[in-house]
């Protein structure tokens, strides 16, 4: 049983710092910089901990942008207020996603500027081949698991997770940080900072902050509010791996 909770403990959380960390702060934002190289392996880190459900960082990338000029307003990709559950707004993000990396839905240039493009490993990461490989290895890992230490099968219904890794962290911040929680701006929008829940997502959370500082690497803005991937981003700056934006 232990080697499943490390397994899922550990391909959560690793997965949700590379989503805030390359996909948010870094392809959408430009909160730090880093060389092509760094680039590159933040990218391929990026879908080793997606794995199944791995995001191609440019289409991410203009959709959130997109997500920002039209928060909470029709014209905003995922906002909770114009969907009757999760599930359906899920699915209208999922179009519009898919559109921008099949090309068949184009945005303004202005969301598209200065974004981390990597065709070769894009289209081999994003293939069904791919994906599908990635999903037999969670099933091969838990079946193992589940067999060699005498476990109940109930423990599978964990799979659905591993597989669709990425769009339920979406999910969950797009929701609930649009939906429950307090503000501490007038954002003009219905942005909120959803604690304490949003240690689980390392700060993604605070959406209320992030909207009124879009560019700011820290989400946590009052005195009790933490934001755990900062302080790694704080350290990664220090040994120069990358360099934070002031």
């Amino acid at each position: 049983m232990l080697y499943i909770i490390l397994f899922f403990v550990l391909h959560w959380f690793a997965s949700v710092f590379f989503q805030t960390t390359f996909l948010h702060r870094y392809a959408s934002h430009k909160m730090f910089t880093t060389g092509k190289f760094r680039e590159k392996i933040l990218h391929f880190m990026t879908w080793l901990s997606q794995g199944s459900s791995y995001l191609v960082p440019r289409a991410y990338a203009v959709m959130h942008r997109m997500h920002h000029d039209f928060s909470d307003t029709e014209k905003d990709p995922h906002s909770p207020h114009f969907f009757r559950d999760v599930f359906t707004m899920m699915v209208n993000t999922k179009n519009i996603y898919t559109g921008f990396v099949s090309g068949k839905l184009t945005a303004a240039s202005k969301y598209c500027h200065d974004l981390p493009v990597w065709e070769k490993f894009e289209s081999f990461a994003g293939s069904y081949i791919t994906r599908f490989a990635w999903g037999g290895f969670y099933v091969a890992f838990y079946l193992f698991v589940i067999i060699k230490c005498n476990l109940s099968f109930l423990w599978l219904l964990l799979l659905p997770i591993h597989f669709l890794m990425g769009p339920i962290h979406g999910a969950i911040v797009n929701w609930c940080g649009h939906k429950y929680g307090y503000s501490n701006y007038d954002n003009k929008d219905k942005s909120k900072n959803t604690e304490p829940l949003g240690i689980l997502l390392m700060g993604e959370l605070f959406q209320n902050n992030h909207h009124k500082f879009p560019t700011s690497p820290n989400f946590a803005k009052k005195w009790f509010e933490f934001d755990p991937t900062y302080l790694i981003l704080r350290v990664m700056n220090f040994f120069g791996i990358i360099s934070l934006v002031k």
